[in-house]
């Protein structure tokens, strides 16, 4: 079986988050995002060019837990697609492109955090000795 991809997305979130909901009652989460670029030069060392801004959206229950869990500033990584679709603008017809999320989550390169688990994880007990195997020393990791 073949491994399935998405298209994928890194940066930092620009601007507050904005959740709103329509007639249906669905969430859609809305954020401007950029993307810091970089230029590698022939001594190995990086140049950084210019940053761009593109939309970002998720929808439904997704959405409600991002707006719950992203602040402007954050560092993310995301899978999903791109949309684009025409919208006026000052009289004008324009393509516009939009990042849609289907997972959303920050950037462990870059974000210290805690992780609050959603389910409980027994604590490992350690084993008796028996008799028959001789004892073994855990090992921390």
């Amino acid at each position: 079986m073949t491994i399935q991809t998405q298209q994928s997305l890194s940066g930092f979130l620009a601007s507050e988050p904005q959740l709103a909901f329509n007639a249906k009652g669905e969430a859609r989460f809305w954020v401007r995002i950029g993307q810091e670029h970089f230029e590698r030069n022939d001594d190995g060392t990086f140049t950084q060019t210019e940053t761009t801004y593109h939309d970002l959206v998720m929808f439904r229950r997704n959405a409600e837990r991002a707006y719950a869990m992203f602040n402007k500033g954050d560092a993310f990584i995301a899978e999903g697609y791109t949309h684009t679709s025409p919208r006026q603008r000052d009289g004008e017809t324009v393509e516009v492109e939009e990042f849609v999320a289907k997972r959303l989550g920050h950037d462990s390169a870059r974000t210290n955090y805690t992780l609050q688990r959603r389910r409980t994880v027994p604590p490992l007990t350690p084993a008796t000795p028996s008799a028959s195997k001789p004892a073994v020393r855990p090992v921390a990791l």
